[in-house]
């Protein structure tokens, strides 16, 4: 496909935002997952772009959209992308979000329903499952540690080796530094007070989301991953739950084209449901 990526950059009231856009017609907007930015759609937005409008910012703190010193939350990021698409003109949009992005897209559902068309989660965030203060906590004790406990607990390989407790060490090491250069996701995750970050949890409003909704999953994620995806699938009213067995969590990268076809199909569902409503 000989189709351009236009890449652009808007000052919103909270700061200066980035996004990529591709194709044209019907309008998509495409949310990245917490320990992404809006690069992971490409295949997936080039795959669409002959009948769809793509646009794929840099959620406010990731990428290269501004990074500004304010108190981060779901619902900043919720009211970021409003003045987005008011910015940009979009009246009525499909939403499509990818874990962080999705608890933000059905927010902005709940918020905003008369503004989107349609919902597509892949492998969400956002709900309450078996486990999540305990998860929580114990990810804030190891993003919290200082320099100096890191470089102990690396000195201290060969003891540890001896004790039994090298690999958890060390993959628990190894987990932080993989999340260290994401800060926005892992404060929006974790980094909140406790009580902020379930205030924001959806599990009880999900039954008020009335446009009809899709959940992607990858049968391989985390069992983490995979309850959330059911809580959404059971307590949304119009939705469809679609595993991808072989998939892990990395669905809009490793699987695109399978990811592009389910979007496709869902859409044209609706717009078909539309057309056959109009005539009736």
């Amino acid at each position: 496909m000989n189709t351009l990526f236009r890449n652009s950059r808007i000052k919103l009231s909270q700061g200066l935002v980035f996004w990529r856009e591709i194709g044209e017609k019907t309008p998509i907007i495409f949310l990245h997952g917490t320990w992404n930015e809006s690069s992971q759609w490409l295949s997936v937005m080039e795959s669409l772009a002959q009948d769809f409008h793509c646009f794929a910012p840099d959620l406010l703190g990731f990428g290269e959209s501004e990074n500004p010193n304010i108190h981060h939350s779901i619902d900043l990021q919720v009211e970021c992308l409003a003045e987005f698409l008011q910015a940009v003109k979009l009246e009525k949009v499909y939403l499509v979000g990818h874990s962080l992005g999705g608890w933000i897209a059905a927010s902005y559902a709940l918020k905003y329903p008369d503004k989107i068309d349609g919902l597509v989660l892949v492998a969400p965030e956002g709900v309450e499952i078996a486990g999540l203060e305990e998860y929580c906590r114990k990810m804030r004790r190891l993003l919290n540690y200082p320099p100096l406990i890191v470089k102990l607990l690396r000195s201290l390989i060969p003891l540890t080796k001896i004790l039994g407790w090298h690999e958890k060490i060390a993959q628990d090491l190894q987990l932080r530094q993989s999340l260290l250069p994401y800060p926005r996701g892992c404060q929006l995750l974790f980094k909140r007070r406790q009580i902020e970050i379930e205030a924001e949890l959806l599990q009880k409003r999900l039954y008020m989301i009335d446009v009809p909704g899709f959940i992607l999953q990858g049968g391989q994620d985390t069992p983490n991953a995979l309850a959330k995806s059911r809580v959404y699938a059971q307590l949304m009213p119009k939705v469809e739950l679609k595993m991808i067995s072989h998939a892990r969590n990395d669905l809009p990268e490793s699987c695109a084209g399978v990811v592009a076809l389910e979007i496709r199909e869902f859409i044209e569902g609706i717009l078909k449901s539309y057309k056959l409503n109009e005539l009736n």
